[in-house]
């Protein structure tokens, strides 16, 4: 699987992509059917509680599969994003699975 994460209009951070790909990883085990996943993350300057975006696209065999979060750093809104997704892909296994 290929792993493409874009920081938008900040600097890049090892230490957040290290993360990322590990939270991924734990994902890819349960989902198999994973091609390519892209992650942006995003800061906006205004916000008062939140203000950390991370947004996840994973490319899946039908529609593709989308999760956003905006929280207070980065770990946790990597973390969050990653639980909507596992719940989006439960869904469509779940959906798919009568028709294997």
């Amino acid at each position: 699987m290929k792993v493409n994460i874009q920081f938008v209009k900040m600097s890049t951070s090892e230490t957040i992509e290290a993360y990322t790909i590990k939270k991924l990883d734990g994902l890819i085990k349960k989902f198999d059917t994973i091609i390519n996943t892209r992650v942006f993350f995003k800061k906006e300057n205004n916000a008062k509680d939140k203000g950390v975006i991370c947004e996840m696209e994973l490319s899946v065999p039908g529609p593709r599969v989308f999760a956003s979060s905006d929280e207070k750093n980065y770990e946790l809104a990597v973390k969050n994003t990653i639980k909507d997704l596992e719940i989006q892909l439960k869904k469509r296994k779940a959906i798919l699975k009568p028709h294997l």
